[in-house]
């Protein structure tokens, strides 16, 4: 049974990516490290003991259309009601509509437990944290006063609508339908697919934000509104009305979180109402759709690199457990009786390490991408610096991380073993749900591209290039500390630094050239690249930690793992990205 990490994420959080700086220079207002503390403890507790004791109901028993309307798992809906009652959907939401306005590093912290627990259940309140933002960053006075305060508590819930039958990555080619009317509302048109939560029977309403384009918009992207459409009217009073004309057709069968209820909606059919079309109510300004939704995605991708980081700690937590108690074979050294236990077999240890390195590493990753979005709104003057660190890591983030969530359940079934593929073992429910992540809030392809024509020119390539000098710091700081723990920690990683740099200039200059496809070619080994160099470094900041927790020799032992038996990769990757696009171009004859 998963168990949260409350320490380890604690020490991520204050002296891998930042917090205890933050804190100590008080820029994280009136929150204190007792109050941090208190907080992942409760929410570790709650993922711990609440969560994740449902997640196989919700794996097994999945979400169910019953005379249309949407039944999540049972016992889910309790669970949900609890979970808001605790306050947990509004962290990060302003005071003054009801939220904490906590910082999103102790946001992210606790939706990595939620969704380790289970992720299925976790992906409906982290659409609702997407639909706050939005709100509160476009949303006009009156969808403001209406709506954000049952968001924030959670009572009513959010989701997201973009893709249509043929409009996936490319946004621009949705088709649904949106017509003004004389009130100042619109009436929306169209089907969209593959909306996450898009019912359900927890709360009473679920405000959808959905993307449309009007008869006389422009083309492509340039032409998307973002609208508001709540499946309930709401009364000038805040009560609930008429049932908008709005509703789930079917349920996706998936290969995993299947208690979450992937849904098809359909707009404007004429099943409620009295007249056709789901009324709606824009957000932000007309045919600046995409900009307004981009609030929600960034952030939205920065929780989905979690549901790896979280699959990965489950993943790694159940494999460990299975490798201390099933014996089989003798491994060497072995001076007990009978069998070993298969963690004392050199391959299995192997496994269980790689597992655990890539775990902390992405999860560094993505908690120093919150610290950066919680910097940019704090750090006065430095704000410029810490946005584009947050633009930087936000694609390295989703991408890195859900590949790592994907490998990791992959590397937990293998330590199972045939027991592994059993779904009783419960093993392979990681794999399955992992594997979604790479897909979902823009392929990990896309983050690719975003990373390499997007966040490498910011401030001229200036911004990644300051960054790879702050890492090699970091090498030298290893280099200095002399201790025998680090092996080759110091020269790995350096050597690791020297292929991110190459593959840096290089991509830097094919863009400045206009050779952009053949930058592309290697976007998504530069992606893999950086993530792994990461992973080194915030290991190797974590085993530099002067923390008296007793665990600081596993810190650098797992450190020198990382740089001995995985950074190698780097350099390979580094070559993959200079030299592989002429054979890519090549080989597409092999494809015909």
């Amino acid at each position: 049974m998963y168990k949260a990490p409350v320490d380890e994420i604690a020490f991520t959080l204050k002296h891998v990516v930042g917090m205890k700086e933050a804190l100590d220079a008080g820029l994280l207002g009136e929150l204190s490290e007792d109050l941090v503390d208190a907080i992942l403890l409760e929410a570790g507790r709650f993922a711990s003991d609440e969560v994740a004791p449902l997640a196989d109901i919700g794996d097994r028993q999945g979400a169910r259309l019953v005379d249309g309307e949407v039944r999540i798992p049972d016992g889910w809906a309790d669970l949900y009601r609890d979970w808001i009652a605790g306050g947990w959907n509004g962290l990060t939401a302003p005071e003054e509509y009801g939220g904490q306005a906590l910082p999103h590093m102790l946001n992210v912290a606790a939706l990595e437990m939620w969704n380790s627990g289970s992720t299925a259940f976790a992906l409906g309140p982290t659409l609702t944290m997407a639909g706050v933002e939005a709100l509160v960053a476009h949303g006009s006075p009156y969808l403001q006063e209406t709506y954000l305060g049952k968001l924030v508590s959670g009572e009513w819930s959010g989701t997201m609508n973009l893709t249509e039958p043929y409009a996936g990555s490319d946004v621009g080619a949705l088709k649904m339908r949106a017509e003004r009317r004389p009130d100042g509302t619109y009436r929306l048109f169209g089907q969209k697919i593959f909306i996450t939560w898009g019912d359900h029977d927890a709360v009473d309403n679920i405000v959808h934000i959905v993307l449309a384009r009007l008869p006389d918009s422009p083309p492509g992207t340039r032409g998307i509104s973002l609208f508001l459409v709540p499946k309930f009217l709401v009364n000038a009073d805040g009560s609930l009305g008429a049932r908008n004309d709005i509703f789930c057709h079917s349920l996706e069968h998936k290969l995993g979180i299947h208690g979450a209820p992937t849904c098809t909606m359909i707009y404007g059919d004429g099943k409620f109402g009295e007249e056709k079309g789901a009324v709606a109510w824009l957000v932000g300004e007309e045919n600046k759709g995409m900009v307004c939704m981009f609030t929600m995605m960034n952030n939205a991708r920065l929780a989905v690199g979690l549901e790896g980081v979280a699959i990965a700690e489950a993943a790694t937590q159940k494999a460990l457990h299975y490798a201390r108690e099933r014996v089989q074979g003798r491994a060497p050294g072995w001076t007990g009786t009978g069998m070993s236990p298969i963690i004392d077999h050199p391959d299995v240890a192997r496994m269980l390490l790689t597992m655990k390195s890539l775990t902390q590493g992405s999860r560094a990753i993505c908690y120093a991408c919150a610290h950066a979005v919680d910097m940019a709104g704090r750090a006065g003057e430095r704000a410029q610096y810490w946005q584009e660190r947050a633009a930087l890591l936000t694609p390295i983030a989703k991408a890195f991380s859900t590949d790592v969530g994907v490998d990791v359940a992959s590397l937990g079934i293998q330590v199972h073993g045939g027991m592994g593929f059993i779904e009783e073992t419960g093993a392979a429910r990681y794999l399955r749900d992992a594997r979604i992540a790479p897909i979902y809030e823009g392929t990990n392809g896309i983050q690719a591209i975003d990373l390499v024509t997007r966040k490498l020119p910011l401030s001229g390539g200036a911004h990644v290039r300051g960054f790879i000098a702050e890492l090699r710091d970091l090498a030298a700081e290893v280099r200095a500390s002399n201790l025998d723990g680090f092996g080759e920690t110091a020269d790995r990683l350096v050597a690791a630094l020297d292929a991110l740099e190459r593959a840096t200039e290089w991509l830097l200059a094919r863009q400045a050239e206009g050779k952009v496809a053949e930058a592309l070619s290697g976007a998504t080994p530069y992606q893999r690249l950086f993530g792994l160099v990461l992973t080194g470094a915030y290991l190797a900041k974590g085993g530099l930690a002067k923390v008296e927790d007793g665990a600081g020799e596993g810190r650098i032992a797992l450190c020198r793992f990382a740089a001995e038996n995985m950074l190698a990769e780097t350099q390979a990757l580094s070559d993959c990205v200079i030299s592989g696009a002429a054979s890519l171009e090549a080989a597409r004859a092999a494809l015909n």
